[in-house]
């Protein structure tokens, strides 16, 4: 049997890693939208992790509903990205920074 505090340390290095992504890469957007999804996926981590050492199943409900709102934002992510590089050619952050029409 795993214990709690395997699952736990594992959410806090993907965690970390994906706090690392952010900070080191600042001009990829996509790169960027995958450290933010990283990061909803360890704080998933730890709640299905908490769920199960409690007994509860409020927390993996509260996973589900987390997972439906990261899948929506990724789309709408996803498609502005690509608006910006049929408007602008680039993905670069740092060419991204007027919000003129």
């Amino acid at each position: 049997m795993i214990s709690l505090s395997y699952y736990l340390t594992l959410g806090a290095i993907l965690f970390a890693l994906s706090v690392v992504g952010i900070f080191l890469n600042r001009k990829n957007v996509v790169i960027l939208l995958m450290a933010i999804e990283l990061m909803l996926l360890a704080v998933n981590i730890n709640f299905v992790a908490f769920a199960h050492y409690l007994g509860d199943s409020a927390g993996q409900v509260f996973v589900f509903f987390i997972l439906t709102v990261a899948a929506a934002e990724a789309a709408i992510g996803l498609a502005i990205l690509i608006i910006l590089f049929r408007n602008r050619g680039t993905i670069n952050v740092e060419d991204l920074d007027s919000l003129k029409g």
